[in-house]
């Protein structure tokens, strides 16, 4: 198997844990392979969000609360826009600079971390295959999406 050092470009990934007292939680993922081309795209667009809160909300069938990191994506004028339009089933708070540790995904990357970290792929959309599978079998394992949540020291309340 041959492995190349530069890469074609990455796998950017959008994921979200849910949370909803007396039911099984749920990560939803968005992953995209950006390819290095000339004028491609590089990464997550606000669209990207805003297409993944929709999702969970028709999957989840409930009101959703939204809590961002200060990815600058996520602060993006037409995410606000959109809040304000679906302000009837989205609230979103924003977590604090620099606090990762409240951040229940930040739990979801160092599985996804540790689950990928003795594979070699030999590109990008082998990669890719490698993510989506080791996020699926975080995704059918509720108590690691719990601990997740358990590890910020959050706790969940109803609306």
């Amino acid at each position: 198997m041959t492995v190349r050092g530069g890469g074609d470009g990455r796998v950017n990934i959008a994921a979200v844990a849910c949370y909803r007292p007396g039911h099984r939680p749920h990560l939803f993922c968005r992953p995209r392979v950006c390819r290095r081309r000339k004028g491609g795209r590089q990464a997550l667009t606000w669209t990207d969000y805003r297409d993944l809160i929709i999702a969970v909300h028709r999957e989840l069938a409930a009101p959703v609360i939204w809590v961002w990191d200060n990815l600058p994506v996520h602060l993006a004028p037409q995410l606000a826009d959109f809040a304000e339009e679906n302000r009837d089933w989205l609230r979103v708070y924003r977590l604090p600079a620099y606090a990762p540790e409240l951040n229940p995904a930040e739990g979801i990357w160092s599985l996804l971390k540790r689950a990928i970290a003795n594979f070699a792929a030999p590109g990008l959309d082998a990669l890719a295959r490698i993510v989506k599978r080791k996020l699926k079998k975080i995704q059918c394992r509720p108590r690691l999406i719990t601990g997740c949540l358990a590890g910020t020291g959050l706790a969940i309340e109803p609306w």
